[in-house]
């Protein structure tokens, strides 16, 4: 499926607010339905918001479909791993388990049944970032987790309020945040692709996230680049059946399909979701509208999620508008899956 791959440099501190409420420490993923609700403003603003709707919300087959922003350093795309593939078993040298966010291209050696050797890799702390050493030397984190004090002064009794602290992420050179924008057909990305980069556009100069006031969460221009969807990010292997040494290709050498998930997931009412199986985590996602009303709390599925199903995953946006709203609002729970061989960290 065709895709495009958007990354933002941060040109200053941005909040995402974590799933534990407004008061925690920031979160290093701006998942997929936050993301979803962002742009549809943006896109609101630039004057397609029907149009938008029509074509991911009500139609059967949504238009695109989202990630969830995921961070990157230099060329190093980073990502939730598939849950059963991740950790891997303890070692005297990493830390396995410490990484919440590992390259595309070290996932790409699990799903190759590849190991991954002690000695290339180490794990940041403060990012919680798994990362290739170089040259004897561990790579700088893609962010870290500072907190802002602000204090506001009347500037006619020369008085100030008492000061204000808040937890953001401070981004380092040539790091940011990545995502992808993946299209059900040609003709979709044809008609979506460029409102799309508009929208990013203006998300960058606005800003995304919390804090905005304070000129939090604005980034350089993005940066685009087309491609195919999974391959912009990694090559799956086949999950076609397997014959070796000239043998007939047996039942047991077809490998199972399982979905990895890196977007947020809300169950559609035709997905085929084997819940008893699989490796998966539910969070409960809430939040306000603007004007402070609080949406409806919906159970999703997390980014990193390993799902068994007989069909491939679609999702769905359901309306999350308190009751009395005088509109709807939507919170996308469409899935982004990559299709792997099911199997487990030995």
């Amino acid at each position: 499926m065709p895709g495009l791959l958007i990354k933002l440099r941060p040109n200053g501190p941005w909040r995402i607010s974590p799933a534990s409420g407004p008061g925690g420490p920031p979160s290093a993923v701006f998942s997929s339905d936050a993301l979803f609700s962002a742009l549809t403003i943006a896109i609101g603003q630039l004057g397609s918001m029907d149009q938008w709707l029509a074509a991911n919300v009500h139609a059967a087959e949504p238009s695109v479909r989202l990630t969830s922003c995921f961070p990157f350093t230099g060329d190093t795309l980073l990502i939730t791993p598939p849950r059963s593939l991740w950790p891997l078993p303890p070692s005297p040298r990493v830390r396995w388990k410490a990484a919440r966010f590992v390259p595309a291209q070290a996932v790409q050696y699990l799903l190759n049944g590849e190991r991954l050797r002690d000695e290339d890799w180490a794990v940041d702390v403060e990012s919680e970032s798994l990362l290739r050493i170089h040259r004897g030397q561990l790579p700088r984190g893609p962010f870290r987790v500072v907190t802002r004090t602000s204090l506001a002064v009347d500037r006619w009794s020369g008085t100030g309020s008492e000061p204000r602290s808040a937890q953001c992420l401070e981004f380092s050179p040539d790091a940011g945040l990545w995502c992808m924008a993946v299209f059900s057909s040609s003709a979709a990305a044809r008609q979506w692709s460029p409102v799309l980069k508009a929208a990013f556009r203006l998300l960058a100069d606005t800003g995304a996230g919390a804090m905005r006031s304070r000129g939090w969460g604005r980034a350089e221009q993005p940066e685009f680049r087309n491609g195919e969807f999974p391959n912009l990010l990694i090559h799956p292997p086949s999950l076609l059946p397997q014959a070796t040494d000239g043998a007939e290709v047996t039942e047991t050498a077809v490998p199972e399909t399982a979905y990895w998930l890196i977007s947020m997931y809300s169950p559609g009412a035709a997905d085929q979701v084997d819940w008893s199986r699989g490796s998966y985590s539910v969070v409960d996602r809430g939040g306000r509208m603007e004007g402070g009303a609080r949406k409806l709390v919906s159970k999703m599925i997390t980014e990193g999620s390993v799902l068994l199903s007989e069909t491939p995953l679609r999702g769905n946006a359901a309306d999350v508008a308190p009751a009395g709203s005088a509109h709807s609002v939507y919170r996308s729970g469409l899935a982004v899956a990559i299709p792997i061989p099911w199997r487990v960290a030995a």
